[in-house]
C-alpha cells in the first residue's frame, strides 16, 4: 500500500543506474501536469532513510513541476532484497538488459554475493546472470556514463559496435572515441551504423 512522502526524503544514489530518455520523460511530464503521478515510486526503507529504487523519471517530473509529495511504496527494509524485488519478472519489463546487469553487477561486487547467490535468490540460471555480468565488462566507466545519460543509443552500441569489437577485433580505446564523438548529436541508429562502417572500415557500407 503507498503512503505519500516528501521528495527531499528519498536517497536518489541510484539514479545513474536508469537510462534516461528526454523524450519518454517529456511525455510523462505532460500526463503528470495532467492527472498527477498514478503509479507511486518504490523503494527500500533502510535505516539510513527510503533508497528509491523505481520511480526516478516520475521523480524528476514532479521536481519540475513543483509537486513536493508522491506517492511511494515501501518493498521491506532489505537493499539486496529490494534489488531483487526490482529485478523480478514483474518488474524486468521495464528494465533495458543494460539496466539489470548494472543491478546486477551491484549485488556482486558491493553486495559481496555469488554468481549461485543472485540466481538462487532471483530464481534465475547462473547462465542469465553471468550474462549481465559479462554485458559490463568490456564496457569503460566513460561509455557507461553516456549510455546511461541517454546520450548514444543503447541499440547502437549493443548491435553495432559490439559486433565491431567481436567480428573486426576493434579495440575498447577505438570505441570510446567513437561513442564520445557521436554521443549527443541525436543521429539515429541507421546514421549511427554508416557512420561506424566508415569510421573502423574506412570503405562505403551499401
Amino acid at each position: 500500500m503507498s503512503q505519500s512522502v516528501e521528495r527531499s526524503s528519498l536517497d536518489l544514489r541510484y539514479e545513474s543506474y536508469r537510462l534516461r530518455n528526454d523524450a519518454a520523460e517529456a511525455r510523462l511530464l505532460a500526463s503528470i501536469a495532467e492527472r498527477g503521478i498514478e503509479e507511486p515510486l518504490a523503494g527500500v526503507d533502510t535505516p539510513q532513510g527510503r533508497l528509491l529504487l523505481d520511480g526516478f523519471r516520475r521523480n524528476r517530473c514532479a521536481a519540475k513541476l513543483g509537486i513536493e509529495c508522491v506517492p511511494y511504496v515501501s518493498w521491506g527494509e532489505d537493499e539486496t532484497q529490494g534489488i531483487a524485488s526490482l529485478l523480478s519478472a514483474r518488474q524486468q519489463r521495464t528494465l533495458s538488459i543494460l539496466e539489470q546487469a548494472r543491478f546486477v553487477a551491484e549485488l556482486l561486487s558491493a553486495h559481496e554475493m555469488t554468481i549461485a547467490d543472485v540466481a538462487e535468490m532471483l530464481s534465475r540460471s547462473k547462465a542469465w546472470v553471468s550474462t549481465r555480468r559479462n554485458l559490463l565488462t568490456p564496457m569503460s566507466p566513460a561509455i557507461q556514463q553516456i549510455l546511461f545519460r541517454g546520450a548514444f543509443p543503447v541499440y547502437s552500441y549493443m548491435v553495432t559496435l559490439r559486433t565491431f569489437m567481436r567480428m573486426n577485433g576493434v579495440g575498447q580505446n577505438e570505441i570510446e572515441r567513437f561513442v564520445q564523438a557521436v554521443a549527443g548529436a541525436r543521429l539515429s541508429v541507421r546514421e549511427i551504423e554508416l557512420l561506424a562502417h566508415g569510421y573502423f572500415r574506412g570503405t562505403p557500407f551499401f
